[in-house]
């Protein structure tokens, strides 16, 4: 399975580790076509297994093996990153941030819109989409509004975690998005 790695809390604080360093050691480990965007833990990857979760565990595990760190890998399908980017819902502003938020299960996203609550969509939207949820925020505000606010208790559970569409861009260019 063409999987995308969204590796949870790298290259921040204290867990550091050279992202080429990490796809040789994926390499090694039996994954192929690895590439890892940006510093901030996203990868690339063709790995045997048919299971998204199952591909996250084994990430984690060459991690943890390779350099220390318990680190939470979210793999999902490369289809499914596709058509999160593709079906944006919200304009996108230069005044505004475009979130994608992913997790593990899907359960974990609809308790965490559930338990958001109410949202003033004057400041920021959140809507469902299919396996994800769309966040669209104000610049500078992001751990500030309301979501931002419970979302980030969520995201240190490493269930769940955002990229912006800017970077999910990024890890589909070159792509085959089928």
């Amino acid at each position: 399975m063409r999987a995308v790695v969204l590796l949870r809390g790298v290259n921040v604080g204290g867990v550091r580790f050279p992202m080429k360093e990490l796809a040789a050691r994926l390499m090694e480990a039996g994954f192929t076509d690895v590439r890892t965007v940006l510093a901030s833990g996203n990868v690339v990857l063709t790995g045997d297994q048919d299971d998204a979760r199952a591909i996250g565990r084994a990430v984690s595990g060459v991690i943890r093996q390779a350099f220390g760190f318990d680190v939470a890998a979210i793999a999902l399908p490369m289809p499914l990153v596709a058509t999160a980017v593709d079906e944006y819902p919200f304009d996108r502003a230069p005044d505004r941030h475009a979130y994608v938020v992913f997790a593990e299960r899907p359960d974990a996203l609809a308790a965490l819109l559930e338990s958001a609550g109410a949202l003033d969509p004057a400041v920021e939207r959140v809507q469902p989409g299919e396996g994800v949820l769309y966040w669209d925020a104000p610049k500078g505000e992001t751990l500030t509004t309301a979501f931002g606010r419970h979302y980030g208790g969520q995201q240190r559970t490493g269930v769940v975690t955002t990229r912006n569409l800017n970077t999910l861009e990024k890890i589909l260019a070159g792509e085959d998005r089928a």
